[in-house]
């Protein structure tokens, strides 16, 4: 049998996911920082909580999340290239060079 919390932690991913899916990443960036609280190692709700927080322009907190994404999952290109992305946003291009290669030695988009 699955816990009760269980299920209310994926209700409240699916729920987040619907808010992005509608335009509302800062509603969804909410919703998932409980989620990932209680699953910090989650990699799926990681990397929404990510795209929540670069849809909604808080590339600080999106490059937190993205940073410990690749570290959970160095082999995850479309991390490192949402992370290369972020770091160009905040003017760091040396920085994002490197997850720019690493992510095109992956095959990441």
């Amino acid at each position: 049998m699955t816990p009760s919390f269980e299920i209310d932690l994926h209700s409240e991913f699916l729920r987040a996911d619907l808010f992005l899916a509608m335009g509302q990443p800062t509603e969804a960036a909410r919703i998932l920082t409980r989620v990932v609280a209680a699953e910090p190692a989650n990699e799926a709700a990681l990397e929404m909580l990510a795209r929540a927080y670069f849809g909604s322009a808080q590339l600080g907190r999106a490059e937190e999340v993205l940073s410990r994404l690749v570290a959970l999952a160095p082999a995850n290109g479309w991390a490192r290239r949402a992370l290369a992305r972020t770091l160009e946003r905040q003017s760091r291009g040396d920085e994002a060079a490197a997850h720019h290669r690493v992510a095109d030695a992956l095959g990441a988009a």
